[in-house]
């Protein structure tokens, strides 16, 4: 059976910054467990702190730059390109360019507080 998603819904995100989380398909939106699809908009010099999830995590830059550092190096992340996050591999994601970033997520199994593990955070439910 058919699940038309009539618009987004907003959900908080972590970092210094504000930014904007839209979750089309997920836990908060359409309570899908199994993945998670959401477009992100962070202004420049946003960042996260640490996390190492329990997902696959595929993000797709539509427009300016991701970076994203793994232990073993660092990514930037440009319009037109991906990247792919294994579960378990400590990652950390800013916008450290002036015009900040557009990208969507998608997360496998869908993402969830519990599971994403950003250090210094404590879980909350989603």
């Amino acid at each position: 059976m058919a699940v038309f998603i009539e618009k987004p819904m907003l959900v908080q995100a972590a970092g210094n910054k504000p930014k904007v989380i839209e979750e089309y398909i997920g836990r908060a939106n359409s309570r899908t467990t199994t993945i998670s699809v959401a477009r992100m908009v962070s202004p420049g010099g946003w960042e996260e702190p640490p996390q190492q999830p329990r997902f696959t995590e595929y993000t797709l830059v539509l427009r300016g730059m991701l970076r994203v550092e793994t232990q073993n190096g660092a990514f930037d992340v440009r319009a037109r390109q991906a990247i792919i996050m294994e579960p378990g591999e400590r990652v950390r994601y800013s916008t450290p360019e002036p015009e900040g970033a557009e990208y969507i997520a998608v997360c496998l199994p869908a993402f969830s507080f519990e599971t994403v593990r950003r250090e210094g955070e404590t879980n909350r439910p989603y």
